[in-house]
């Protein structure tokens, strides 16, 4: 299971951005995937998690602009960013995890066993 992320660039505050992952293969019901964000100096952190079954949770700072979808078909996982703010410029990173049961989602990083490089987002004013 290989992530690899697509769709950032730069985005004026207000706007809208839609990220992607597409995975080298399903990783299967019993697997939940996520987005993580860096800023610069600052921990990696959880924003948005998907279960096997499709159910999604969120960061509480995030909530409300943020949507998360997996397209099975396409083995892509995706993430929408509404409203976008400047403290939404940073790095985000596909992942995924397996093993949990297919009602497992997750924000912590170390539940994750798969990793993408990442796509930069920057927001201007």
């Amino acid at each position: 299971v290989q992530p690899v992320e697509s769709g950032g660039g730069s985005v004026q505050s207000g706007g809208s951005l839609r990220l992607s992952c597409v995975v080298s293969e399903d990783p299967g019901r019993e697997s939940f995937m996520g987005w993580f964000r860096q800023a610069p100096g600052k921990a990696r952190e959880g924003v948005a998690s998907i279960s096997g079954v499709g159910s999604t949770i969120y960061a509480e700072s995030v909530k409300g602009r943020l949507t998360i979808s997996y397209e099975k078909d396409a083995n892509t996982l995706s993430l929408q960013i509404d409203t976008v703010k400047a403290d939404d410029t940073g790095n985000y990173y596909c992942a995924a995890g397996v093993g949990r049961g297919a009602f497992a989602r997750s924000l912590v990083v170390n539940d994750y066993a798969y990793w993408g490089q990442g796509t930069q987002v920057t927001v201007s004013s």
